[in-house]
């Protein structure tokens, strides 16, 4: 039974090595948080309407320990779903930016997709 132990040893090591080596990949996200407030919002023309497309409008990002201003573009539409500005919010006297997103498209509030539910907008649903 001792001659079997060894070797087993052996592999285990070295696939718990093998399994180490392997870069992790974190899909966390990073909330950086701001003393100050972000500036005024910059007045942009905003292109006419793209089929196919939706504007996502420019926004005051954080780099290094400044805001910096980055310009509205076209976001490619994503059916079923609708896009989140971004916008900063206000925490206990610190700010820190919400970045835009695409969320599912849900405007009564159920938790269930209106691609599958039976009722959707439905204002007595609870």
């Amino acid at each position: 039974m001792t001659k079997f132990r060894k070797p087993l040893l052996v592999a285990m090591c070295v696939a718990s090595l093998g399994t180490a080596s392997i870069p992790l990949t974190s899909s966390a996200a990073v909330e950086v948080y701001f003393n100050a407030p972000p500036p005024a919002a910059r007045v942009e023309t905003v292109p006419a309407p793209r089929r196919g497309y939706v504007w996502a409008p420019g926004y005051w990002d954080l780099r290094g320990h400044r805001h910096v201003w980055v310009a509205g573009h076209w976001e490619r539409e994503r059916r079923g779903y609708v896009y989140n500005e971004p916008r900063w919010v206000e925490q206990q006297n610190r700010w820190y930016l919400e970045r835009g997103h695409w969320a599912r498209r849900d405007p009564d509030h159920d938790g269930v997709p209106n691609a599958v539910d039976r009722a959707p907008n439905n204002p007595y649903r609870q």
